[in-house]
């Protein structure tokens, strides 16, 4: 198959529309028993399984999955919209996957082989390989149909938890989309009313796609041509890529309210990053899948602001959806972005892990530029050392510190989380280290900023003069900027400035690398979370200051300038911007990111220091009004 962009056209999907119609009226299917066999254990999934073999014995069972949605409402001789939807989409899904399985048999051998079988039995080799071919034929088939049913129904509802995998056949593609079906009838027996209906179809779809990927590794040496493809049904909003990333939610609209850069007041830094954050990920190559400042360093995976309640953090970040949205209509690039909060976490166990797990793999999708967000984290994710977290919260930061720096993370370029609080010492310490970046929220902070933000919110339904300031000039990035970085020159957290003023003392200012990795060591002396992923976070940002290269604005204004040009132009043209980091780059980055650790740690400390002085009140006070009772007689302990 071709490795670029397939289009199905749809003549070739309505040559199956017959065949797909009397899949969903009726089909009968070859089904192991044992699956079905014994008494659902409590509060299990399972079943027992008796150990007596049967051997390969099989039962035939009919299955007409019209008659079973339409028992939903057996009162009503109509279906209803979601009923009438579901079975469209289930015929639908059924010619759509067995014209892949029919393109893909075009693209390899199998074709050729199936018109040779069929003027005589094939043998030996050609007989071992046209098997393979077609079991892998059938996998794509039930694949494409899972994936089908999982991208273009909607619900809603909490997904149950007793949706059985079907019983995959990889015989031919009809078996294999039969099986599908017999499945998708048994999850959908017995449902309520229409949402729970939906609910269970998507929820077997999910449950089909992750049995079909544990399965893939059976087939691999055939699915190659697949594994590469790129599949788009124009009529149905329907796109598969290989089995790079499991399909996720259709793409809807974005909306939200986006803010411009300059209606953000103060958090020069954040809002500068901000900005260079979302030119890099236009840089992003699809066919490459990679990104040039992922390889020439300086990329930010994960960031984490931290801020007082009003400072700023949700303007933010409409401001980076805003300005990526915007890049990617002229580009013509899809854009997701999602938020995680603390809706998603589940009371059942697991659930919370497989919705936040989905979250990362919709934003991840490395056929789409991505922003990811987890607005107020220290609710959502939890300290593994908090025994009052619920196991959801637990489950959570388990997911996102595997997926932000685990031992299979792979970062392509084309997405960026980041994580957002009012409280960031809440948050466990191996999670907020996995943040690449500390972007301090602080808000407006000068008298010029309050003017600013006064009257920008102020509007202009007035007639007040403004008087002797110049508007916004303060708020002029380069500028504010080049200020904000040279206030990291020296230290300002308190603890910082005593390891800082400690070293001065002793050594003077440092000149060579050794004298930096001395400063970071006595960093660590004084605050042991300043581990080895600390002293790489800072480098990171190092390389960062070391690409603070503004990529012309030019550049985003027509996609052929930039954004649409080869993987190897786009880099030749970053790399000519680019220059070498100075000792004075270092230490505002060591300082920045010291300064967080230092405040994270105050904070925390403070909350601890806090929480026992209002205890010992508490006891002082009950200790006197214990001795009042006393003396009135009412005290009966």
């Amino acid at each position: 198959m071709d490795a670029g962009l397939t289009t199905i056209p749809e003549a070739t999907i309505g040559k199956h529309r017959a065949t797909a119609q009397s899949f969903i009226t009726r089909v009968v299917v070859l089904e192991d028993p044992a699956r079905e066999a014994g008494t659902a254990l409590a509060g299990t999934n399972r079943r027992f399984v008796s150990t007596v073999s049967t051997g390969p014995v099989r039962r035939t069972r009919e299955v007409e999955l019209a008659k079973t949605v339409g028992a939903v409402h057996p009162e009503d001789q109509l279906l209803s919209i979601p009923q009438h939807t579901l079975l469209y989409r289930a015929r639908r899904g059924i010619a759509v996957a067995l014209a892949i399985a029919e393109v893909f048999a075009q693209g390899t051998d199998l074709e050729a082989l199936q018109a040779q079988n069929a003027r005589s039995p094939l043998q030996g080799d050609d007989a071992a390989r046209f098997r393979k071919l077609l079991s892998s034929s059938a996998y794509i088939a039930a694949f494409s149909f899972a994936a089908y049913l999982y991208q273009l129904i909607d619900s809603d509802g909490e997904a149950p938890n007793d949706i059985a995998e079907p019983d995959f056949l990889f015989d031919t593609p009809q078996d294999a989309v039969k099986s599908i079906v017999a499945g998708l009838d048994r999850a959908l027996a017995g449902a309520k009313d229409d949402a729970d209906l939906m609910a269970r179809a998507r929820s077997f779809a999910r449950v089909a796609i992750d049995g079909l990927l544990q399965r893939k590794t059976r087939l691999d040496g055939a699915l190659g041509p697949f594994e590469s493809s790129h599949i788009r049904i124009d009529a149905d909003d329907f796109t598969l890529d290989g089995f790079d990333v499991a399909p996720g939610k259709r793409a809807k609209p974005l909306v939200m309210t986006f803010r411009k850069p300059e209606e953000v007041v103060g958090n020069h830094i954040a809002k500068y990053q901000s900005v260079k954050l979302a030119k890099m990920l236009m840089a992003y190559d699809f066919d490459r899948e990679l990104n040039p400042f992922v390889e020439l360093g300086g990329f930010l995976f994960t960031f984490i602001g931290d801020g007082a309640p009003g400072t700023g953090k949700t303007t933010l970040i409409q401001m980076i959806a805003g300005l990526v949205n915007d890049y990617c209509q002229i580009a013509g690039y899809p854009f997701v972005y999602e938020n995680f909060g603390v809706d998603q976490i589940s009371s059942y166990q697991g659930k919370s892990g497989q919705n936040c797990r989905q979250f990362i793999n919709n934003v991840l999708n490395p056929r789409a530029i991505g922003f990811g967000t987890i607005d107020d984290i220290d609710q959502v994710a939890a300290k593994r050392s908090d025994d009052r977290a619920s196991a959801g919260q637990q489950e959570i930061t388990g997911v996102l510190m595997d997926a932000f720096a685990g031992a299979a993370t792979v970062v392509r370029g084309n997405c960026s989380f980041g994580m957002f609080s009012n409280y960031p010492e809440n948050v466990d310490d191996a999670l907020r280290q996995r943040a690449g970046a500390r972007w301090l929220v602080d808000g407006p902070q000068t008298r010029a900023d309050y003017i600013d933000i006064f009257v920008l919110l102020a509007g202009k339904n007035h007639k007040i003069p403004l008087g002797e300031h110049e508007l916004y000039a303060a708020q002029e990035i380069q500028r504010a900027v080049a200020e904000a970085y040279e206030g990291h020159a020296r230290p300002q957290e308190d603890g910082l400035v005593r390891v800082y003023e400690r070293y001065l003392e002793e050594n003077g200012e440092p000149k060579t690398l050794a004298d930096i990795g001395d400063y970071l060591h006595r960093i660590k002396e004084a605050e042991p979370r300043f581990t080895g992923r600390a002293i790489k976070n800072v480098t990171d940002a190092i390389k960062m200051r070391a690409m603070d290269i503004e990529l012309p604005d030019e550049w985003f204004e027509k996609p052929e300038t930039f954004m649409h040009k080869p993987y190897g132009d786009k880099k030749a043209m970053i790399e000519e911007l680019r220059g070498p980091f100075s000792l004075d780059m270092v230490m505002q980055e060591i300082n920045r990111y010291a300064d967080s650790e230092f405040r994270y740690a105050d904070k925390s400390d403070d909350a601890a220091v806090e929480k026992l002085l209002r205890d010992a009140r508490l006891r002082e006070r009950a200790a006197r009004e214990m001795e009042e009772l006393k003396k009135k007689g009412l005290w009966n302990a």
